[in-house]
Parts: C-alpha cells; sequence; structure tokens
C-alpha cells in the first residue's frame, strides 16, 4: 500500500506588529551599515562641482526614477543660499516624450546617455540610483544597462559618478567615484528598504550641502 505523501507545513506570515517592528529595526541598522566616509565623500564631490559651476545629472530606473527625480529637485532647490550661486541639475528622468524616442529608435538603454552626450563636460557630474547597481537581470535581460552606459559617457568625458545603490552594490559600486550601499538582500524587504534609506541618504546629503554652501554666504 503506497504511503501517504505528507504535506509540508505553510510557514506562518508574520503579524502586522512584528513585520513593522521588523521594518523599522532594520532601517536602523541598515543606515548605520553606510560608511560615513563614503557619504562625506559624495557631499565634498558635489560642493566641489557647486564651486566650479559645474552640472549635475542625475538618472535611475523605476522606483529609483522617482528618487533621481526627487534628488534633482532637493538639489535644485533645497541647497539654495541668499546671495550665493545655485546648482545647476538636470534630470534624465523626467522627459517622457525624448525618454520614449530614444527607447523607440535606440533602445532603452540609450535614454540617459544620449541625453547627456551633446551636454556632458568634463567635470560634470552623474549622480545614479540603482537598489541592484546595475547587478542582475530579469525577462528584457540585464539590468540597468542605461546606467551602465550614462557612467560609461561620463567617466571617458572626465566627469565624476556618484552611486546610490543595495545588495553588493553591483557595477556602481565598482565604477562611482563615491557609492553609498544600503547592505540590503534579503527579499521581500530588502528591495524597499533599500529604496527608503536612498531617500534618507540623499536628504542627508541636500542639508550637508545647504549647511556648507549657506556657511559661506
Amino acid at each position: 500500500m503506497p504511503t501517504a505523501t505528507r504535506r509540508q507545513p505553510t510557514p506562518r506570515p508574520a503579524s502586522d506588529a512584528e513585520l513593522i517592528d521588523s521594518y523599522i529595526d532594520a532601517m536602523g541598522t541598515l543606515m548605520k551599515g553606510v560608511p560615513r566616509a563614503t557619504i562625506q565623500r559624495a557631499v565634498d564631490l558635489l560642493f566641489d562641482a557647486w564651486q566650479r559651476h559645474a552640472a549635475i545629472y542625475v538618472a535611475g530606473n523605476g522606483g529609483s526614477a522617482s528618487t533621481a527625480s526627487h534628488f534633482a529637485s532637493d538639489l535644485a532647490k533645497f541647497t539654495i543660499a541668499e546671495g550665493r550661486p545655485r546648482f545647476k541639475v538636470v534630470s534624465l528622468t523626467d522627459n517622457v516624450p525624448l525618454v520614449s524616442a530614444w527607447t523607440n529608435d535606440s533602445g532603452f538603454g540609450s535614454i540617459f546617455a544620449e541625453q547627456m552626450e551633446p551636454w556632458f563636460q568634463a567635470g560634470d557630474g552623474l549622480v545614479a540610483f540603482s537598489v541592484h547597481g546595475g547587478s542582475g537581470s530579469g525577462e528584457a535581460g540585464p539590468w540597468s544597462q542605461n546606467l551602465t552606459r550614462a557612467v560609461t559617457l561620463a567617466k571617458q568625458r572626465r566627469g565624476f559618478v556618484i552611486g546610490f545603490s543595495g545588495f553588493d552594490g553591483g557595477m556602481l559600486k565598482a565604477e562611482a567615484d563615491a557609492c553609498m550601499v544600503v547592505p540590503a538582500s534579503q527579499e521581500p524587504m530588502a528591495t524597499p528598504l533599500v529604496e527608503s534609506l536612498h531617500v534618507a541618504l540623499h536628504h542627508l546629503v541636500c542639508v550637508a550641502l545647504k549647511v556648507r554652501i549657506a556657511g559661506r554666504a
């Protein structure tokens, strides 16, 4: 007589209270895991660019596209000090007709580099947001190839690159002059935690810049 197959018990999901506590605790732990020296390096690079009146280009995909737009807005306006020059900032995520035109004609991998092509000069900066830093792949192939091409162009033009990444840092950690990596890797919370902390980190960077610029007023 065949032996009945024994069903494996289904893991009991965490309660809402446990999930909330775990998420909040992880936010603090992961934030402390981002090296202070890397944050300082990013602030220094951006402040130097401000002093030189260099332009800053900002990019990201998906949720990171909204973070890129948010950061570009804060860098352009929040950092203003009366009587002082303002940051020159270009968000590469926000011109939907142009993004769709480049996608249609040259593929999604072209959308950031092609926008930078006529404008990016030596000494300008690229700030890139990516949960996986350009590593990994999905149904459409390798992730974030548009960021990879943008980083390549920035380096070829003798610009600098600042990355906001997660997991193992990916391409951004390897190529950026400063890359703030949120050391989260366990889904389903890793991606939302990385994206949330990217916003917290970009706010920190902008506050530091505002204080430094105001101190020069």
